[in-house]
């Protein structure tokens, strides 16, 4: 399941990141989003979402929740 499709407000671990582009894979890394990395759906937008990861909140958009799977 990727971040688009996860209740709000439940702690989710991050599973894996599915892009094949490496700048959108080190901009989550430095988020702290990466393999193991608990994060949360604080609300979701119409073009996105608000996520927790560690101590920040971030709006990321449709492209970028979805190539974040959780479990």
């Amino acid at each position: 399941m990727n971040l688009t499709r996860a209740a709000e407000g439940q702690e989710y671990i991050v599973r894996q990141i599915v892009t094949d582009d490496p700048e959108l894979d080190a901009f989550l890394f430095s988020l702290g989003c990466y393999s193991g990395e608990p994060v949360t759906v604080i609300s979701h937008l119409k073009g996105g979402c608000v996520i927790s990861i560690k101590d920040g909140r971030y709006t990321i958009d449709r492209d970028l929740a979805s190539a974040i799977e959780v479990q």
